[in-house]
């Protein structure tokens, strides 16, 4: 690809640019640039190919279906179909001297520029720059190798000895290792895994369903022949059940990782194959370790014991420590606080906290009444949170109010205790009135649109009416409770987060429910935008009359956005209508302008969705929906696969047992 002043040559959408297998052999190598709709993607032939690079452009709005990239001025361009034009006809900047990028037999795509001092060409800017710098080329290391700063190892057994692979020529040359055995589909039963801690892999586009735990990913791979490594990632705060299990079907180069750089723990467990040798070691291993366990056994024993009752009595004093802290906390020092009250009196208008309404992840709700008014309590149990810092989340959700958001009463901090008082909502959550778990008679149309509306205000004053934003990032049925009108609130506040409106994302660790979570959780940078695609999966529920993620359907069918994309792509959207509703059913084109609007929201690119606010103008019809959004969301699953398929390794939520606020 290259440009000699106003000399253009543009890579079309579908289009390869290949590498050759070296600097002086120009035969094909097996990486690879192409131009998918959205931008320049780079990979490593294999079945499937592995990709190791994406750019793309997030300034597209209009969806186009045609992308074309293009250098220019020390720049790779990527025009999309709305703004590219005829190069002839386009003012293109002049450069002094030519130049052209050239994708390298390592992988390297590089801009060269012409020294006509030297009569060369130097490389002058490197385009590609992957997540692990240059230890994030698939060929770097060659296959199985580990690269560490560009340093090049073999896997390690027991991280002592390498007794499985070996390197191919002189280590210093940097080809790769190779499997003292080859992995033998007829001896699949002397399949093992070796364990790389610390260890990750580039690409990341095949998950493993329901492999949520690091023993699940090892067994998807040893039951599966073609399956050759898989890496295990754990997120910063996932529990050791919410882990990401990533399948490969071939080894290239894989990175050592420092945990502090990246905000995942990684593990890579690589096939090997048992030779005769390698059994009998095994064997040796087993039965040292056997007799080694006995003989520590009983001084193991005594040593826990001990430190039992050492922490015991440490948590004792710490607990009083902070309970007299928090007797001596100053509450004046917050100008806008809701009522408090003391836990007796809770107590006693809850009777004892005898009427239980439900329970959700930090505790239960039960029905109370203070004076004439009915309310709901919520008791949060082993809150994490010190005092200073719920005080201040009561703060903030206590001086915020709107007719969808469900309105903060009071609250209790005393000592070890957390209650939140909130106004009583008789017709519970949403998700109780659209599964059909209480064989309670089908919403009609009229009533999911004005919930849908409700629920859209509500956001749009968290996002965009507050003095600072607001993100709720717990968006979901079980979180949206309806009073005796079905007028929906937004509730549950526990996880939300505040946003500065000088800023353009915040990292925090991922919080949320699996199903609802948007695709940019998995970089831990995230925008009130991820609230959009919540909402978008609500909608859809709501729509249907059936959760988002249902393992009791065959898998074809288990996730809703999966299935929704496959309807819109076969123009097949009338099956998702709730088949229960007979007026949801006469109102056909109102349901699937609702739906196209959820694609919008549902778009993998947080840039691309509306704002809560355009929402409701189209919801109004203020605004019509964008016509190539149906398009942008079909092809989002070529484009953007691992964002695509996050649902595929998220869990099914727990369905909610409330009927009252949470």
């Amino acid at each position: 690809m290259q440009l000699y002043g106003s000399h253009l040559i543009i890579l079309l959408e579908g289009m390869k640019l290949t590498a050759s297998t070296s600097a002086t052999n120009w035969t094909e190598n097996q990486l690879y640039a192409t131009v998918l709709s959205d931008g320049l993607y780079a990979y490593v032939a294999s079945a499937p190919p592995q990709n190791y690079y994406m750019l793309t452009s997030n300034e597209d709005k209009t969806g186009n279906e045609t992308t074309r990239v293009t250098f220019m001025n020390s720049s790779l361009c990527i025009f999309l179909n709305s703004t590219f034009k005829d190069p002839n006809s386009i003012s293109w900047p002049t450069t002094t001297s030519a130049q052209f990028i050239r994708l390298g037999y390592d992988g390297h795509l590089r801009m060269h520029e012409w020294d006509m001092a030297e009569e060369t060409w130097p490389a002058v800017e490197e385009v590609m720059k992957p997540n692990f710098g240059d230890c994030g080329f698939p060929t770097v290391c060659g296959e199985y190798g580990i690269c560490t700063g560009r340093k090049c190892t073999c896997p390690l057994q027991d991280n002592y000895s390498s007794g499985y692979f070996k390197p191919i020529g002189d280590p210093k040359d940097n080809l790769g290792c190779t499997p003292l055995t080859p992995i033998s589909c007829q001896e699949m039963q002397h399949h093992q895994l070796l364990t790389l801690d610390e260890v990750s892999y580039f690409d990341v586009n095949y998950p493993v369903e329901n492999a949520t735990t690091p023993d699940d990913c090892k067994q998807a791979c040893l039951k599966n022949c073609s399956c050759r490594a898989v890496n295990f990632r754990q997120y910063y705060g996932q529990t050791g059940t919410d882990g990401h299990c990533l399948w490969v079907t071939k080894v290239f180069s894989l990175q050592s990782i420092k945990l502090e750089s990246v905000n995942y723990k990684s593990s890579v467990f690589i096939k090997v194959q048992l030779g005769p040798s390698n059994s009998a070691a095994a064997s040796a291993r087993s039965t040292n370790n056997s007799n080694l366990i006995l003989g520590t056994a009983i001084p193991a024993i005594v040593i826990v014991v001990l430190l039992a009752i050492v922490v015991t009595l440490y948590l004792q004093r710490r607990r009083a420590y902070y309970d007299k802290k928090d007797e001596d906390f100053n509450f004046d020092q917050f100008a806008r606080m809701p009522a408090r009250f003391s836990f007796q009196k809770l107590r006693e208008c809850t009777q004892g906290f005898s009427k239980k309404l439900g329970e959700g992840g930090f505790g239960s709700v039960y029905e109370g009444k203070l004076g004439e008014e009915r309310v709901a309590v919520k008791r949060l149990e082993s809150a994490r949170q010190g005092k200073k810092e719920f005080l201040a989340e009561v703060e903030t959700i206590g001086s915020i109010e709107h007719i969808n958001l469900v309105r903060l009463i009071g609250f209790c901090a005393e000592k070890s205790q957390r209650l939140l008082v909130y106004e009583y909502m008789p017709r519970g959550s949403l998700d109780r009135w659209i599964h059909y778990r209480h064989n309670n008679a089908p919403l009609n149309w009229g009533t999911r649109s004005r919930i849908i509306l409700d629920i859209a205000k509500g956001l749009c004053y968290l996002h965009e009416e507050c003095r600072r934003k607001i993100a709720h990032l717990d968006i979901k049925p079980q979180n949206i409770l309806l009073d005796e009108n079905f007028n929906a609130k937004v509730a549950d506040f526990g996880l939300s987060k505040l946003i500065d409106r000088d800023q353009s994302k915040v990292v925090t660790v991922m919080r949320g429910t699996p199903g609802y979570l948007a695709p940019e959780w998995l970089t831990s940078q995230i925008t009130e935008k991820v609230d959009v695609y919540s909402f978008g999966v609500v909608v859809m529920e709501l729509i249907s009359g059936r959760k988002n993620i249902d393992n009791s359907l065959p898998e074809a069918s288990s996730n809703l956005i999966n299935l929704l994309r496959g309807k819109a792509r076969d123009n097949q959207l009338s099956d998702l209508i709730d088949k229960h509703s007979e007026d949801m059913l006469s109102h056909h084109e109102q349901v699937i302008q609702m739906m196209k609007l959820a694609m919008w929201c549902l778009l993998n690119d947080g840039c691309q969705r509306p704002s809560m606010s355009t929402v409701i103008k189209v919801l109004e019809g203020v605004t019509s929906i964008e016509t190539a959004i149906l398009h942008r969301f079909i092809d989002a699953n070529s484009v953007m696969p691992v964002q695509d398929n996050i649902s595929a390794y998220s869990v099914q939520p727990q369905a909610s047992t409330l009927s009252g606020p949470r």
